[in-house]
């Protein structure tokens, strides 16, 4: 059985679990129903290859592999699963099994759990802790959405202020059954309960038991309130490096503590998001059913035919001109293509730095200048190409200056929008990585059209 195993996975392939070899290994011990075959598939994953696995799958196996190898899935693997099939997959574990499974999870793995379940599957889970954990998590739940509160986990080390190297250490031995299972930092509060420092367990360790903790504190020490939305936790992470911070409520008390594990996976969450709303589909994933995704990606398929419409309209004003010269119809595309495409990449960069916040009132006039430079010269250069070709396909001089013109024009409007229309909607309180793109497109289609067809009518008409 082992040899089969070690066939079948390759520790060295990283990415064996979407091996179709693999899936179908698992697939063969669902239909035997074989759940000794199973375990031994699937025992030497980790929880976020389970998760993979679950994910990757049609429905029918997922429940299939649920009912025969329940056993398997642990807190970990349900931390690690998508949103999108985490309740399908808790409604197949039995009682007992879930109960086991949400018992080994932090509190904050917990609340990411049943945040976003219905009451009675929220219920479930609750009724698997125990009371204290409970209560954690259920406060937590008091907490806005996407906030410090949601994010953060209870479980904290914290020692008093008057504590040196010595007392610290010896807590950490006679207490290890109640300590987290990782933590970087020992949070130093005062008699009131709030944090006034923290000290790595590098530093602890390494110093001298009658050293006070106070002498060990750490540079990068700061509170994070527990209101403080997650996205700006985030940010502060990957700004000052932390790998901790300790959380406080409304009157400074330490409430909980983040880990850099959690706020990177909502800066992950954050990028993620940004890409899929830059192409309209939403928060969609793979594992969405058909009609979930429909509906995710008809409203903006909508906006696109309505910009669409919109760009037809200004065409259709210039229809004589483009009627009695027929090679406006066949380079006009390039002309839009092109305006798109850069209003695409000033859209793109702008869309990051907002979220990045390097993008700001400060600096935001010093951006758009220098993307106006860029569409200038980039229409500059791609106005000799696209004249000299103009010239050279059709034999007609003007036509290639007309073109020209409208590659400048349109680069240059391309450039701005892509740069002032996300700025603007973030002033207004609106995404720009959600609204920009049709926006962006609209302009540049309407403009690209107008400024060669307008010309066009001006020049050679």
């Amino acid at each position: 059985m082992a040899e089969d195993i070690a066939t079948e996975i390759d520790p060295e392939d990283d990415d064996y679990v979407l091996n179709s070899r693999f899936v179908s290994s698992v697939r063969l011990a669902v239909a035997a129903g074989d759940a000794t075959r199973l375990a031994d598939l699937l025992e030497p994953l980790h929880a976020a290859d389970i998760a993979d696995l679950l994910e990757q799958v049609d429905g029918g196996l997922r429940r299939e592999i649920l009912l025969l190898g329940a056993g398997i899935i642990d807190g970990e693997v349900l931390s690690e699963l998508d949103e999108s099939i985490r309740e399908e997959v808790i409604e197949f574990l039995p009682r007992q099994v879930l109960e086991d499974a949400v018992r080994d999870l932090d509190s904050d793995d917990v609340v990411d759990l049943v945040e976003d379940m219905e009451e009675p599957q929220q219920t479930a889970i609750l009724d698997a802790l125990e009371d204290s954990d409970r209560a954690a998590v259920e406060q937590a739940l008091s907490y806005p959405e996407y906030s410090a509160g949601r994010l953060m986990q209870r479980e904290v080390v914290a020692a008093p202020e008057h504590w040196n190297v010595g007392n610290a250490i010896d807590f950490l031995r006679s207490n290890t059954a109640d300590l987290p299972d990782q933590f970087y930092h020992i949070i130093v509060v005062d008699p009131r309960m709030k944090p006034v420092g923290y000290v790595t367990l590098g530093k602890l360790l390494s110093a001298r038991r009658a050293v006070p903790l106070s002498d060990l504190f750490e540079d990068s020490f700061r509170t994070i309130p527990v209101t403080q939305p997650e996205a700006e936790v985030a940010y502060a992470f990957n700004q000052y490096h932390l790998i901790s911070a300790p959380v406080v409520d409304d009157d400074g008390r330490l409430a909980g503590i983040i880990t850099i594990d959690d706020a990177m996976a909502v800066l992950d969450e954050e990028h993620e998001e940004d890409i899929l709303r830059l192409a309209g589909v939403g928060e969609g994933s793979l594992s969405d059913r058909v009609l979930e995704t429909t509906k995710q990606r008809l409203p903006w398929l909508f906006v696109n035919l309505v910009t669409a419409i919109l760009a037809s309209m200004v065409i259709s004003e210039f229809e004589a001109t483009i009627s009695q010269l027929v090679a406006l119809a066949v380079l006009m595309p390039i002309v839009a293509s092109m305006g798109g495409n850069a209003g695409t990449q000033s859209l793109t960069v702008a869309v990051r730095a907002i979220a990045t916040k390097d993008l700001t009132a400060s600096n935001v006039w010093r951006v758009v200048r220098r993307e106006a430079l860029v569409g200038v010269v980039n229409g500059a250069i791609f106005a000799v190409l696209m004249g000299t070709v103009g010239v050279i396909w059709f034999g007609l001089p003007m036509l290639g200056a007309v073109i020209a013109a409208a590659m400048v024009i349109n680069l240059l409007v391309a450039g701005l929008a892509g740069i002032l229309i996300p700025v603007t909607l973030e002033r207004f309180g609106i995404d720009p990585a959600l609204a920009s793109g049709a926006f962006v497109t609209t302009v540049t289609d309407v403009v690209g059209f107008f400024a060669f067809l307008g010309l066009a009518t001006l020049i050679l008409i």
